[in-house]
């Protein structure tokens, strides 16, 4: 467990607790316990400070209860705590941020805006505009109820969030609404994290059990379609498991599955 006062580095993959204060840079005798400004920048990667930590006069304050995740910087600069700092956590509630993908359930439409049911403490708006090829007279086909996969244009506290579909260039890149047919569910924020992460060995090995369409949120929600409803729900089974296994019971599972 992180006590008080120790360096970030030396607490990755250890539990973290709310209060605990993680030392930038790792040696605390360099620049007085500070990121350096000025002529020493230079040589520093930037530091990217994620969910479950907050900037302190020390550091970074913990915020949340779980494990340290550090991402180094890339192009192989990842010294001097550069990266990403993260605390990896079991949390089931989503906090909406800017930039996430994720996918929600339209629940109003209050003039030219859909409200978006997106799992977290107030539901999103979502302009009739902010749909790839949108006009005044071509509207898009939206109706209650429908899945929505967009992203966050505007996420804080002070502000309602606010999600489009269409990235920064007017196209869609997947997002939109989804397909009447498939099954939602959902799962922690950390499964999904785990899903995301590049080369994921779970989506791997499901991909060679039976062909299916996946589109996964940041806040928790999974949707899912194979060729039947059989092979959809065993899919869903194996995700929801997959939070509980581990590599080898996950095989196995798999491995009954496809016969062999």
């Amino acid at each position: 467990m992180a006590a008080r006062g120790v360096p970030a580095e030396a607490c990755v993959g250890q539990l973290v607790l709310p209060g605990d204060v993680l030392l930038l840079p790792a040696h605390p005798d360099e620049d007085g316990e500070r990121l350096r400004l000025g002529a020493g920048a230079a040589r520093r990667a930037r530091l990217l400070c994620g969910p479950g930590l907050r900037r302190s006069g020390a550091g970074l304050a913990v915020t949340k209860c779980g494990l340290l995740r550090h991402r180094p910087a890339g192009g192989g600069s990842g010294g001097g705590g550069g990266g990403a700092f993260w605390v990896d956590s079991q949390q089931k509630r989503y906090v909406p941020v800017k930039g996430d993908h994720v996918i929600g359930i339209v629940t109003a439409k209050t003039g030219d805006l859909f409200k978006v049911d997106v799992g977290g403490s107030e539901q999103a708006s979502l302009s009739y505009l902010a749909f790839e090829g949108a006009t005044k007279r071509n509207r898009p086909n939206v109706q209650m109820g429908d899945l929505i996969y967009g992203q966050f244009l505007v996420a804080n506290k002070d502000m309602e969030p606010e999600l489009v579909c269409i990235d920064s260039s007017g196209r869609a890149s997947g997002m939109g609404i989804i397909g009447q047919d498939g099954f939602l569910f959902k799962v922690s924020l950390g499964l999904i994290r785990k899903l995301l992460a590049p080369k994921c060995e779970i989506i791997q090995e499901l991909s060679q059990l039976y062909p299916f369409e996946l589109v996964l949120g940041m806040n928790g929600r999974i949707w899912v379609k194979a060729k039947t409803v059989q092979q959809t729900l065993i899919i869903v089974n194996i995700l929801e498991a997959c939070e509980y296994l581990t590599p080898e019971q996950r095989k196995q599972a798999l491995a009954k599955l496809s016969g062999n």
